[in-house]
């Protein structure tokens, strides 16, 4: 009797040994898998040029969380940003945003609310969401300005009149062209002979020559003369 009544008692430390130990492993396990306020985060980035407030959930009981985000001044609320979004966390995280023009170095208060059976959260992400020292870049940067591309400076060949299109003559084309007067069937003065027409050589040698002739012709005269004169007293 003395036996089975000890293994009996063994049996019921046993059991309740176990039974705590379950309750104990239980009672950690939903602590473990319950929503916490250390699995969100939020962060300031940009969406091409435009702003954006992204908020992640890595809840693994993807319990829904309510979110709501607000600007901060001087330690108190500005304003709200957007409507307040709900999310169900993963564990890979689930992420929602919320379009704001945000400026550099400017302080967002990011709230979170849980309300689902014995998980219950009311409270901010800590500490403050603090944008970036520098601002999404517009589309425009980018760009070129209207004056460097759509208005170019007009150069000089588009300011200048083209003198190409009326051109005036010159005097080499005028003495370079025969003249309209000339018949086809004239031959073509040769170049020494226009040369000297144009500096009057021509009016000077017939003259010379003129002259040449009336001394070869007096001349000549002088020397019949004597010849006959000297043929005269030879016969006397």
């Amino acid at each position: 009797m003395s036996i089975s009544r000890r293994s009996a008692r063994r049996s019921v430390r046993i059991l309740g040994v176990a039974s705590a130990s379950a309750a104990l492993v239980l009672s950690f396990s939903s602590s473990a898998l319950a929503c916490n306020i250390k699995e969100f985060s939020a962060e300031a980035t940009c969406d091409g040029s435009n702003g954006v407030i992204t908020v992640t959930d890595q809840d693994a009981t993807g319990t829904p969380a309510t979110i709501t985000v607000f600007l901060e001044t001087n330690g108190a609320d500005a304003k709200q940003v957007g409507d307040e979004q709900t999310v169900k966390g993963s564990a890979k995280g689930t992420q929602v945003t919320f379009s704001e023009d945000w400026a550099p170095d400017a302080t967002y208060r990011v709230h979170v609310k849980v309300d689902s059976g014995k998980t219950q959260i009311d409270t901010d992400i800590t500490p403050n969401l603090t944008t970036p020292s520098t601002a999404c870049k517009s589309d425009d940067s980018a760009s070129p300005s209207p004056s460097e591309s759509a208005t170019p400076s007009p150069s000089e060949s588009e300011s200048t009149p083209a003198e190409s299109d009326s051109p005036t003559p010159s005097a080499t084309d005028s003495s370079s062209t025969a003249p309209a007067s000339t018949s086809d069937n004239a031959p073509s003065p040769a170049v020494g002979e226009s040369n000297l027409a144009e500096t009057g050589a021509n009016s000077n040698t017939g003259l010379i020559a003129g002259i040449a002739a009336a001394l070869v012709a007096v001349g000549g005269g002088a020397v019949w003369f004597g010849m006959r004169r000297r043929g005269a007293h030879s016969a006397n």
